[in-house]
């Protein structure tokens, strides 16, 4: 998944039809070279209807132009970036753009079908690579060569309301740590009247599951096994994740009546002022402040409860199989710019702060180093929302195991879904037998390849 919507999804037979009629061959049919410059195709170009975002990215072609006079870049539209309708087409068609844009979920895809350039031995020329976190250079890395470079990342963490933190008598300088700490929150959250809800969690359109995945990794849990070949729910930290979610829900009545919740209710609540938590990444926070009510001083967050891991996801950008070294060079020079450089392109925070776009999230956090160093000076010059609120998240997290989803992951979460659902729905929920079936279903989804 998305940290603030949905992952793509598209069948083999939706991608054939789609090469069949011809959508595939929207490809970027650039040239090596043209007037002696090397030109470059970038998908993910902001739309025109997001005029700030487009002019940014108009800006910063041209700021790398003059200082590049040598390398040409064309930008195409793309929203969303990555679009299920055509994604999987054009990769069969082998119409991508030079450098094109990817989930992390999609890199071995896309290496596995032979459609992405080995990279392997020009990223070094790529300034500041080497402090990208190992966790997320390995996405990109497959049987020791590279084939892409991130470009955002995100973790699951505790999304709280210290508001009502305060009112229900807890302490927001000590967020949840724990799950057992996370119910007894709630608990008291939802005790301060009608309409108050302690705790939140989503449960239909596959974001159960999602949820359900962030939570037991938590645990220290999976759900698959290693080798990705066999469904690992039915296991202590499965049930504990299940136990808790239907204690909160029927013995504490401190997640409301409510449920089948997915993204938008739950922000909702939470913009309203009347939901305690609820597990979110950072990028959730200013969708709360500008579309649904909340205020930057009410929200926090914390790292995810348990204390043992973390799902992340982000995405980054491949190359085409079809481009040449000249163009993969200058687009790794691109990129340096405009995704993976501090104070310039994505990265450019005065400019941010300029446009009062929010600076000082705790996320993304490519690096390490004195990139992440430089970065998060930068962040804390330019930044206009309360940094503090998040510190718990940034400290903490870098404790927790980073682990990406899992394999086949939107039909996981379609069968976690049932069992997340069930246990928030009926009160005699069967949890073993919830997942028992859970595990054979997903054994036969992994057993299909």
């Amino acid at each position: 998944m998305r940290s603030s919507g949905f992952r793509r999804t598209c069948t083999a037979a939706i991608a054939s039809a789609l090469a069949l009629t011809g959508l595939a061959a929207c490809g970027s049919g650039s040239e090596d070279t043209a007037g002696g410059k090397t030109r470059i195709t970038v998908n993910c170009m902001p739309p025109k209807s997001a005029k700030i975002d487009r002019q940014n990215f108009e800006d910063d072609i041209a700021t790398f132009e003059k200082a590049n006079p040598d390398i040409d870049i064309v930008g195409h539209d793309a929203f969303p970036c990555q679009d299920p309708k055509t994604f999987d087409a054009k990769l069969a068609g082998g119409q991508m753009e030079d450098v094109f844009y990817t989930y992390f979920t999609d890199a071995q895809h896309v290496v596995d079908i032979n459609q992405a350039a080995d990279i392997n031995s020009y990223v070094k020329e790529m300034k500041g690579y080497g402090d990208i976190q190992q966790s997320l250079r390995d996405v990109y890395t497959v049987d020791g060569k590279v084939y892409g470079v991130p470009r955002t990342n995100y973790s699951m963490g505790l999304l709280y309301n210290k508001k009502l933190f305060q009112q229900a008598g807890l302490d927001p300088a000590k967020p949840p740590a724990t799950w057992e700490e996370v119910r007894a929150a709630a608990k008291k959250i939802a005790g301060l009247g009608k309409g108050y809800v302690g705790y939140a969690d989503y449960s239909a359109q596959n974001q159960g599951g999602w949820h359900f995945t962030a939570e037991i990794y938590s645990q220290g849990g999976d759900v698959v096994t290693a080798d990705g070949k066999k469904g690992s729910v039915d296991t202590p930290e499965g049930k504990a994740v299940l136990q808790n979610l239907k204690d909160m829900r029927w013995t504490d009545n401190s997640m409301g009546t409510k449920q089948l919740l997915i993204l938008n209710d739950v922000q909702q609540m939470m913009g309203s002022g009347k939901l305690g938590m609820y597990i979110s990444a950072p990028d959730n926070v200013p969708i709360l402040v500008k579309e649904k009510g909340g205020k930057y001083e009410d929200l926090a967050l914390a790292p995810m409860p348990g204390g043992k891991g973390t799902l992340i996801g982000g995405d980054g950008y491949m190359f085409s199989k079809k481009a040449s070294p000249e163009q993969i060079r200058a687009g790794l020079k691109w990129l340096e710019f405009q995704t993976n450089g501090p104070g310039t392109g994505l990265n450019n925070w005065k400019r941010a702060a300029d446009l009062k776009a929010p600076v000082g999230l705790p996320e993304p956090r490519l690096w390490t180093g004195a990139t992440d160093a430089k970065d998060q000076e930068l962040k804390k010059q330019y930044a206009n929302v309360p940094v503090e609120n998040y510190q718990a998240f940034l400290d903490g997290s870098q404790q927790l195991t980073a682990k990406l989803e899992p394999p086949k992951a939107q039909q996981i979460y379609s069968v976690l879904d049932g069992a997340v659902s069930a246990v928030l729905t009926k009160k005699d929920a069967d949890i073993d037998g919830l997942l028992k079936d859970a595990q054979s279903k997903i054994d036969g989804i992994l057993a299909r390849g």
